[in-house]
């Protein structure tokens, strides 16, 4: 998932200059829709910090920070444990396939019911694939998750607005979810993870906006209220939830535009989960004490370092005319110093990244993208070559870096900024609100700017085909190679699992010789839980467990 990352989908993020006292006190008294410590039952609430989500309707969860409030509210067909390492039931009690990875089976579990009460049937799954696939559904603003789906048959007909079916899914009876796929792809039961493929009530089809702003889930929390923009997101427990309950009563979500402002909040105790500024690293160990595991937070033990399955990267508008120059985009891999970056900005707890795939997925393989690694002297050799400097010593190479100005990402890309005039390339800073950079990322209205990834699922599929194949949402480099295309697609329809990695190597390789982006850092957990936390996991994909959370 696109990634807020905080550091901010899926995200990840931030950067820079603390905020003033004015602005904590400010946030202090922000509006927080009446919800109280006890929330009226049983059990404390969790006070957490996100950034302002771009979806927390399944049909546009694309980024870690509507991910974050979906994952609370919707349960999908299936989940991965990172504890056990292994793919798990979710809404699917069981799941079998056909021999070539075409077919595939779930059976629901019994008794599972929407937040308004109605069944959770198969045909809510039907319902809510078609929705997120079918063009009608928001014709101002198209899901940007839907080719998690593409591969299922009668997709391309729906997306073509053709047909008002996809004729791959079908409800045989209430509790039989059967998926038709186009080609094979063994690996779908991951893809059934996601939050974008959630089921969805028939409320769902009545007023798009009104289920964006207060989804109906079959999760363990529901909304109460609705999502107010740029302030917070307010749920509570799902008593009538088909699985083990929460032990809190409440979740809120404080939606904050940075993480210096948040952290200033979870200081003073008005908030149980964060992001730790990079500039407070160090202090926060010292003061919180840190995590056995690096994932769970207990009392005493309450900063968390983990390794994260997510990368940073540089993304690069492949068709900007300067920029669709691979010799110049490698030229700025080798630039930048990514080691200096992860040691003076993030103190040692990120690092240096030489592949798009990061450590702990299935096919790994350290420092397979050979120039993404700093080395000035190639750099200045490619650039001599291509871009030979004028009698004033000017290279002519100049194009605007975009970045998200909360969190660290100003410091990164100041960072990054400096190490390419080492080398005669000069890169103007252009720092914008999430939201807006973002769309100008979907848009091709930029020409480099930055990124993070957070597997969706933990498989090396779930980052080339998302980043890289032609025409998907999340591929906004804009990057197309119709022989890349192919051999992922081909490597998709791999069954037998050691082949399929093999296959995906070979593919990642292929794509670094393109170097359509520019990896820089792994992720590293920078999060932190207040003292009320008893004990709560946050798992490498940054998703806080609250259901099984205890305050």
């Amino acid at each position: 998932m696109s990634e807020f990352l905080k550091i901010g989908r899926r995200t990840f993020l931030k950067g820079s200059a603390a905020a003033s006292a004015l602005m904590a006190l400010a946030a202090c008294k922000k509006d927080d829709g009446g919800a109280t410590a006890e929330a009226g039952t049983e059990g404390a609430t969790a006070k957490v910090y996100i950034n302002n989500p771009v979806s927390i309707d399944p049909y546009n969860c694309q980024e870690s920070e509507g991910t974050q409030v979906c994952y609370q509210m919707f349960d999908c067909l299936t989940d991965f444990d990172y504890e056990k390492g292994e793919l798990v039931p979710a809404a699917a009690e069981s799941w079998t396939s056909n021999d070539d990875g075409t077919e595939f089976t779930f059976t629901l579990k019994e008794g599972c019911k929407f937040h308004n009460g109605d069944p959770v049937d198969a045909e809510s799954f039907v319902r809510g694939w078609t929705r997120l696939v079918d063009p009608k559904t928001n014709t101002d603003s198209p899901s940007a998750v839907t080719y998690h789906i593409s591969m299922v048959d009668g997709y391309d007909a729906l997306a073509a607005g053709e047909t008002d079916v996809l004729s791959g899914v079908s409800a045989p009876d209430d509790k039989t979810f059967v998926v038709k796929l186009a080609i094979p792809y063994a690996d779908f039961p991951y893809v059934a993870s996601h939050p974008a493929l959630a089921p969805v009530p028939a409320v769902a089809l009545e007023d798009f906006n009104a289920y964006f702003t207060a989804p109906v889930g079959n999760g363990p929390f529901m909304m109460d209220g609705k999502w107010v923009d740029g302030q917070y997101i307010n749920l509570k427990r799902f008593e009538d939830y088909n699985g083990d309950k929460p032990k809190i009563a409440a979740i809120q979500f404080n939606i904050q535009k940075d993480m210096e402002t948040a952290y200033k909040e979870f200081q003073a105790g008005n908030y149980d989960f964060c992001d730790v500024p990079t500039a407070q690293i160090a202090s926060a160990q010292d003061t919180y004490g840190l995590s056995d595991d690096g994932y769970t937070i207990t009392p005493g033990k309450q900063m968390l370092l983990g390794d994260e399955a997510s990368v940073y990267y540089l993304t690069i508008n492949n068709t900007d005319p300067l920029l669709k120059d691979v010799n110049l985009r490698k030229a700025i891999s080798l630039a930048i110093n990514r080691q200096a970056i992860c040691d003076t900005i993030f103190s040692g707890t990120r690092t240096p990244a030489a592949n798009i795939i990061p450590p702990g997925i299935a096919g790994y393989e350290d420092g397979v993208w050979a120039d993404s690694h700093y080395d000035k002297d190639a750099a200045v050799a490619l650039l001599d070559q291509y871009y030979p400097a004028d009698a004033d010593g000017k290279r002519n190479v100049t194009f605007q870096l975009s970045f998200n100005g909360d969190g660290n990402h100003k410091d990164i890309m100041t960072a990054i900024q400096a190490d390419l005039a080492e080398v005669g390339i000069d890169a103007t800073l252009d720092q914008g609100e999430w939201a807006a950079i973002l769309d100008r990322y979907q848009n091709g209205d930029y020409q480099t700017g930055r990124l993070g990834w957070i597997a969706d699922y933990p498989i090396m599929d779930n980052f080339l085909y998302p980043l890289f194949f032609t025409g998907n949402g999340d591929n906004r480099s804009l990057y197309s190679n119709a022989e890349v295309d192919a051999a992922l697609e081909a490597a998709r329809q791999t069954v037998d699992d050691d082949a399929r990695i093999t296959a995906l190597q070979e593919v990642n390789k292929k794509i670094s010789e393109d170097m359509p982006v520019v990896p820089i850092f792994f992720y590293k957990h920078t999060y932190v839980g207040s003292d009320k936390v008893k004990s709560a996991y946050v798992d490498p994909s940054k998703k806080i467990h609250l259901k099984s959370a205890d305050m």
